[in-house]
């Protein structure tokens, strides 16, 4: 999973932004950005191959992104990260972080406390598996525990961004006197 940061023009590799940043490709489904419904979480998993879980956190090139419901889970595009060296880029995290914006949780086989506290204080849910795991099967689990509750992350994500799309139709319908 390496890009390059490329000259639109050109299609070549721009040498201003390729030594300075590392690079993100984001690829997002257009009915991700337009299709936010109540009760869906946004769920990011760090993997190479797009169908199992099996990278660390600060070293993952690339994490699938999903949105998951009750009743279903939808591919909601896919984030690539330019091999980077795990000493000398302190920016790494931060840069992966806010690229996860808007994700509930991010599943992982590892992290480390730094990037557990900053996933946090992003509102973001690590989750750290004991092995590699596909991704199908933990999109199940997601799903029922939406639909069953009694998971205190889930339950505590989805009831907020209830209230807060509550509040943004509200304010869009206007609040004449």
């Amino acid at each position: 999973m390496t890009s390059l940061p490329t000259d639109p023009c050109s299609g070549q590799a721009d040498p201003a932004t390729a030594k300075n940043t590392p690079s993100l490709r984001k690829v997002a489904l257009a009915w991700s950005a337009t299709d936010r419904e109540p009760g869906t979480l946004r769920v990011a998993f760090a993997s190479r191959d797009r169908t199992h879980v099996d990278q660390h956190f600060g070293a993952a090139e690339g994490f699938v992104l999903y949105a998951v419901d009750a009743e279903r889970a939808r591919l909601a595009g896919v984030l690539e990260f330019a091999p980077e060296s795990m000493d000398g880029n302190e920016s790494k995290l931060a840069q992966k972080i806010e690229a996860l914006k808007g994700c509930a949780a991010v599943y992982c086989l590892a992290v480390g406390g730094s990037a557990v506290r900053q996933l946090l204080a992003a509102d973001i849910q690590p989750m750290r598996l004991d092995a590699q795991s596909a991704i199908e099967p933990l999109l199940v689990s997601l799903r029922r525990a939406i639909s069953d509750g009694g998971v205190h992350w889930i339950e505590r994500r989805i009831n907020r961004d209830d209230a807060e799309d509550r509040f943004e139709r509200m304010a869009a319908e206007g609040w004449d006197e």
